[in-house]
């Protein structure tokens, strides 16, 4: 059966937005072989992880308006461009910081192509199918990021260059995909003025409290999925009797399956709801895995692990919506940079104390700080939200 004309510009936008995610959780499994090999510390790890989110953040701090000046398609086909960079940087690196610029170069990829390609699925995206545009691109995006890790776990498991071969795919992937987008016509758009100045916004007063509450969820949910695509390749060795690439690659895919899943079951529920239940799960989670290090109690990791996922989606879910419902057209993109950029910082400021922790007191005592400090932030914004819903 051959595919319609009018869905072949979405499908190419679709895998080009799937391979760029894909190309940007790839190296998570492959983080310990890293650190053997070059002797470093559980913190330059984290270093590493978080220059890929530095990336990120000055993608969307700087360049977010970048597809208003140039269009969707030429972003992508940069950000594509940008993804072959990194990606082939970190073949050839040889020290971490060599690595970590790789991953920063990725980072400014990954903005640049999640940007750019969910505007480019609502524009080639068939007419009759315009509502179902910001499901699918969410859809896309995670499929992407769990894929990534998993990609990575198996062919490091069972390749004889497990820092080169994992990473060759996906190069020629991105090629192919560099090069379809280069055969699909761009819409027609307004340009506006190109800048980089920073462009962040808070919703009106009497949201402020209930914003910083979905922010600061974000915050917690994105800090959770970040300690396992950091360091549970490392304290996976610990906590149970298996490891491995592969192991540490599906325990991170993982995650981002369940929460894929759990969005799709609760997108009705009320956000309020969903966000207190994210809370919820994400201090159980903790709890487990805290246990779990502690007790070498394998069967806790799974659970915690599958738990984080619940919580993330649910946690996300919610957040989300309490920030559609306090915004506007006039200032829904503006807040919503915002509520990235506090959730974004999840996956810095927790990340290196962790690492910092671990490089000092070991890993199990990094583990439980990062346990405790967010699992306390986590039950501060419940009682906050049930404040809000008391007065």
């Amino acid at each position: 059966m051959t595919t319609s004309p009018s869905w072949r510009p979405f499908i190419m936008v679709s895998l080009a937005l799937c391979m760029g995610t894909i190309g940007t959780a790839l190296a998570s499994p492959l983080y310990p072989i890293y650190q053997q090999l070059w002797g470093l510390l559980p913190s330059h790890i984290t270093y590493i992880f978080v220059a890929y989110m530095f990336g990120c953040l000055a993608t969307l701090l700087f360049l977010g308006r970048t597809s208003n000046s140039f269009g969707f398609l030429r972003t992508l086909q940069i950000g594509m461009g940008c993804i072959i960079a990194g990606l082939s940087l970190s073949v050839f690196a040889s020290n971490a910081l060599w690595l970590s610029f790789g991953r920063f170069i990725i980072g400014i990829a990954s903005g640049l192509i999640s940007t750019s390609a969910m505007l480019g699925l609502v524009y080639t995206i068939p007419e009759s199918h315009k509502q179902n545009a910001p499901q699918l691109s969410s859809i896309i995006t995670v499929i992407g990021f769990g894929l990534g890790p998993f990609i990575g776990g198996v062919i490091a498991q069972f390749s004889a260059q497990p820092l080169v071969t994992p990473y060759i795919p996906v190069i020629i992937g991105g090629f192919a995909c560099l090069i379809g987008l280069f055969f699909i016509r761009s819409p027609s758009f307004q340009t506006q003025p190109f800048s980089v100045a920073p462009h962040l916004e808070v919703p009106e007063p009497q949201f402020r409290s209930q914003f910083f509450i979905a922010g600061l969820t974000a915050f917690c949910a994105f800090g959770s999925f970040s300690l396992f695509a950091s360091l549970a390749p490392s304290f996976v060795k610990d906590a149970i009797p298996w490891h491995g690439p592969l192991v540490s690659g599906t325990a991170i895919a993982s995650i981002l399956l369940v929460s894929a899943l759990v969005q799709f079951i609760a997108k009705s529920v009320n956000p309020s709801t969903c966000v207190n239940a994210g809370l919820i799960v994400l201090m159980i989670s903790y709890v487990l895995l805290a246990l779990c290090m502690t007790q070498h109690w394998s069967i806790l990791f799974f659970i915690s692990d599958v738990l984080v996922g619940v919580g993330h989606g649910l946690g996300l879910l919610g957040a989300f919506g309490l920030v559609h419902k306090m915004t506007n057209i006039q200032n829904r993109a503006a807040v919503i940079s915002t509520y990235l950029f506090i959730g974004y910082l999840g996956t810095i400021i927790p990340i290196i104390a962790a690492g910092y922790l671990s490089d000092h007191f070991g890993l199990i005592t990094g583990v439980l700080g990062f346990c405790i400090g967010v699992g306390m932030l986590c039950l501060i914004l419940l009682l906050w939200q049930r404040s809000l819903k008391s007065n």
